[in-house]
């Protein structure tokens, strides 16, 4: 790491993970010492790991198992746990055990199965003799919107249709078997509907080589040359996988030289964050600077893509002092870094920075996804010890309230986040790749099996954009971090029901006074624009919001001119009567173009109408000299 002369102090250091850690003395009672001589309770003969181990806090209560038992849990779930890729073997039994024994006990929908199973038969039928007439006819049963595979005209020819057509009915059928289930539990049923469609999208007919038209008539156009393209290209991605490198085509993008290009520079480092503040490109500048906090699942120039589609660029474009955060990418070493780490090595060092650099200035703060969670954290630690230095606050696909977090709840449970948390903890982190794997699965028809017969079995490579480069270069999350996060959001949803605690305090949005705008995408599967909109639920100041077009990352890159966009937007006055989602839906206004110009124009309204020059680089009366140039080290850090 380069000396600077503004490092903060590094936090205590961390121990290594158990596993690499020598046990701990134990103090065993003396054998020849009678057992009516000993006063000290039970519990007491058994040593405490939590001052060696931090991972061993809050183990177990109370204290009735010898620590190295917990230790030899850990261990044993861990191995267990990277063996099925962190999937929790015992939420799938149960869910299966469930589904089975429910649908076992009831008759009437077997009965009702039995006829769709019977209807849809009948459909096929039909549908198979009226095509071979007429290759044009309507299809029995519909294409899902799922399967954009099927869109070649070929398929309407037998017997390609048939096959599509009783692949469909399958599809149908399944489906139908997991939903009303009398005493079948929500999340157990959508455990078994993400099964059935992992099974779905293997067997589906677009997959084969001698059912999908699309490869046969390419391999007979190419004299089958697209095989030998299609095991090239098999071949080149396992061999880049076994060596750690990114993808095909991720070369043509350089972080610096065509992607996070907006000038800058890094004004403050610490263990966890690089504040990148950017270049003016303008004579005079608004006088409230903003802060991005990004989400550190990811790198943060998803906000910084190419000069074109660079929210970064377009603030500073339109005379935004522009700050940004750059998280350190974790080692093994940084596993024990916890949720409050972020927020106050963050959040609140970033915000503490700004404050130097520029004085007596409210900031308008933005996160994304989890950055946006943070910043709802750290806003509500701030409102409840009166620290108003926040002028506005926007949140961009962030969520407060995870009761309803999208398909992402069907990796939760307590059976699943013990396999993740002793994966983890034998890691001292989550892995990129491991955690790539559960978003794949999320859209397995395409990012798999469509991949798979796109680059291998017709030999084509996708072109690769920008944001897929930058979706290639992920990140780690450590153990301890990672584990508050699941626990306290997804599965107890503390900050919602009012129990998140920080330093002492249990903190509220409801407390939060500074506007907001909020942005909810409209395909967002890791954070559903309905989950996101239910900010107005804990929060009734004054508050913003837009629906945009696109999905978690290609709604918020949304430049002005990109084709096909547009948005909804509606305003809530303080005090205003809160609307449901579909409510708001039906009243709120759509316009057509891209979202960041109605943001910049809030953004306006809620700063000082008098423009300011520009702040210098840092402060170094105030030791934040600027250490190099944007993009700075961390966003390097593989």
């Amino acid at each position: 790491m380069p000396d600077n002369q503004n490092m903060q102090a590094p936090l205590q250091a961390n121990p290594l993970p158990l596993s690499h850690v020598p046990p701990p003395p134990v103090s065993l009672p003396s054998v020849a010492a009678p057992a009516a001589t000993s006063t000290a309770p039970a519990e007491s003969l058994v040593p405490d790991l939590s001052a060696q181990f931090p991972f061993a806090q809050g183990w177990p209560s109370p204290q009735k198992i010898h620590p190295y038992f917990v230790m030899l849990d850990r261990i044993v779930g861990g191995m267990r746990s990277r063996a099925t890729s962190g999937i929790s073997p015992n939420s799938v039994f149960l869910a299966l055990s469930d589904w089975l024994m429910n649908l076992a006990g009831a008759p009437g929908k077997q009965s009702d199965l039995a006829l769709t199973m019977w209807r849809n038969a009948e459909k096929l039928a039909f549908d198979t003799f009226f095509s071979s007439f007429n290759p044009h006819s309507p299809l029995t049963i519909p294409i899902n919107g799922n399967e954009p595979r099927f869109s070649d005209p070929a398929w309407q020819n037998l017997p390609y249709r048939f096959w599509m057509q009783s692949y469909l009915s399958t599809c149908d059928w399944w489906r139908q078997a997991t939903k009303a289930v009398p005493g079948l539990s929500p999340h157990h049923r959508g455990i078994v509907a993400f099964i059935i469609e992992q099974m779905l999208a293997a067997g589906s007919p677009a997959n084969g080589i001698l059912t999908n038209p699309e490869i046969i008539h390419r391999t007979i156009d190419t004299g089958g040359r697209n095989f030998l393209d299609g095991a090239r290209n098999f071949m080149e991605d396992k061999a880049r996988a076994l060596a750690g490198r990114l993808p095909v085509g991720v070369d043509a993008f350089e972080i610096g030289k065509t992607l996070a290009t907006t000038p800058g520079k890094v004004v403050m480092r610490n263990r966890l964050i690089e504040l990148i503040q950017y270049s003016p490109a303008t004579d005079q500048v608004k006088a409230e600077p903003i802060l991005i906090v990004p989400a550190w699942i990811m790198k943060y120039y998803i906000l910084d893509l190419s000069p074109n589609n660079s929210l970064i660029a377009y603030l500073v474009s339109k005379g935004h002092t522009v700050f940004c955060v750059s998280w350190h990418n974790v080692t093994v070493d940084d596993s024990n870094l916890s949720l409050e780490d972020y927020r106050r090595l963050g959040v609140m060092a970033a915000v503490d920075a700004i404050n130097r650099i520029v004085p007596n200035r409210k900031i308008h703060a933005t996160g994304y996804c989890l950055g946006g969670t943070l910043l709802s954290l750290a806003a509500a630690a701030m409102a409840e010890v009166s620290d108003d230095r926040l002028g506005t606050i926007t949140l961009l696909a962030a969520q407060t309230d995870f009761s309803e977090p999208g398909e992402l709840k069907v990796f939760i449970d307590e059976n699943a986040l013990t396999a993740l948390e002793d994966m983890m903890w034998l890691q001292g982190s989550l892995d990129s790749t491991q955690m790539a794997g559960a978003f794949e699965l999320l859209r397995s028809n395409d990012r798999i099996f469509g991949q798979f017969v796109q680059d291998y079995l017709l030999g084509d490579r996708r072109p690769l954009l920008d944001l897929m480069a930058w979706n290639a270069d992920a990140t780690r999350m450590p153990y301890r971090m990672h584990s508050d996060y699941l626990r306290h959001f997804y599965l107890d949803n503390d900050l919602a029901s009012g129990r998140y605690m920080i330093e002492g305090r249990t903190i509220a949005l409801q407390n939060i006074r500074a506007p907001i705008f909020a942005v909810g995408t409209e395909r967002d599967f890791v954070a559903p624009w309905k989950s996101v909109y239910k900010i107005h639920y804990f929060n009734d100041g004054d508050i913003t919001f837009v629906l945009t077009k696109g999905g978690h990352n290609a709604g918020i890159v949304s430049e002005p001119g990109h084709k096909n966009r547009s948005f909804k937007i509606s305003h809530r006055k303080a005090g205003d009567t809160c609307l449901s989602q579909d409510e708001w839906e039906a009243a709120a206004l759509p316009r057509q173009g891209s979202w960041w110009i109605a943001w910049e124009a809030w953004l306006n309204d809620h700063s000082s109408k008098t423009l300011v020059a520009p702040p210098m680089m840092g402060a170094p009366h105030a030791g934040l000299v600027p250490l190099e140039d944007a993009p700075g080290t961390y966003i390097l850090e593989t």
